[in-house]
């Protein structure tokens, strides 16, 4: 069983503040706290936590946050051997207001190193022998489509940060993982609430794979690859802390779960365990969860419902 990550690695500044800013608003924050983050590391420690045999690839610099972020990794038994260090450039990193009580959040991405992946970065093992290869777009995009080029095994998309997608990459993506607004930005669509009737419908636009759409406190949406109905996975109960990372958690989660051979219905009311457990503690890697804390919250998941 194996789980690959290709993409981004940051340090996160986290700051706690009374509300988010409005355009062109100051806020002051009350702390600011440095944390390992960026979505592929993310990932990668939310699987490695979870389960055995993760891999990252990506690129750091050599600097004291590229140190924080290795040992961060490798505390999540997360593989970092193809992890690269590059002269002359900075560790990503990524500024995090975090709204007190709701634990809603901004982010503000400096890539840094993450820039400099290449597409010969991830002609590596680790990647064309993956069960599950995750991919997300805070790297450069020729490194994302050799990765999805090079695997064999399941390619999960999260088209995060929103952009154009070629068509050659989306056929080689077996489940895209975008959020409400990813998908929508992916089907050209005008903004505006939508059902989850109307947000299956946008995805079968975008592909023909399987598309898992997160919907925050709604839950996820599952939009099968074989036509079948669309089903609504709300979340189980907890107490919000901080949201911030939940998305990376529910996909490294995700991985896991599939490369351990679970249906995509099953991954996706795993993950979405995982992601909220992962909400009550601060930052990005704060409260992610083990195997075992994760299969005592199932009972609590509701059943999905399929969507009209």
């Amino acid at each position: 069983m194996s789980v690959t990550v290709v993409g981004s690695l940051n340090e996160d500044v986290l700051l706690a503040v009374g509300r988010l800013p409005g355009r062109g608003e100051t806020v002051v924050a009350r702390t600011a706290t440095f944390a390992p983050g960026g979505k592929g590391a993310n990932q990668a420690a939310a699987a490695g936590l979870l389960g055995p045999g993760v891999h990252m690839v990506g690129r750091l610099g050599e600097d004291a946050a590229g140190d924080r972020q290795l040992a961060a990794l490798a505390a999540s038994r997360v593989n970092v051997r193809r992890v690269l260090r590059t002269t002359g450039v900075p560790t990503g990193s990524a500024t995090i207001p975090v709204e007190d009580g709701s634990g809603e959040n901004l982010i503000v991405v400096v890539p840094g190193a993450n820039a400099l992946l290449t597409a010969a970065d991830v002609d590596v093992p680790s990647v064309r022998e993956a069960q599950v290869l995750l991919l997300q777009l805070e790297v450069p995009l020729d490194a994302v489509e050799a990765a999805a080029r090079a695997a064999t095994g399941t390619v999960v998309l999260t088209p995060a940060p929103p952009r154009e997608l070629p068509a050659a990459l989306l056929e080689r993506v077996d489940v895209l993982l975008p959020n409400e607004h990813e998908l929508v930005h992916l089907a050209g669509a005008g903004p505006g609430d939508r059902s989850p009737a109307a947000l299956a419908d946008l995805a079968r636009q975008v592909t023909r794979g399987a598309v898992v759409v997160t919907l925050g406190a709604r839950g996820v949406l599952v939009v099968p690859a074989d036509g079948g109905p669309a089903l609504l996975q709300a979340p189980p109960p907890v107490a919000v802390v901080d949201t911030t990372g939940a998305g990376d958690c529910f996909s490294g989660a995700l991985g896991q779960a599939l490369a351990a051979g679970a249906g995509l219905p099953d991954a996706v009311r795993y993950a979405v365990a995982a992601a909220a457990l992962s909400t009550t503690g601060p930052g990005a890697r704060g409260a992610l969860p083990d195997d075992e804390t994760v299969r005592a919250l199932l009972p609590r998941v509701p059943a999905a419902t399929p969507v009209g």
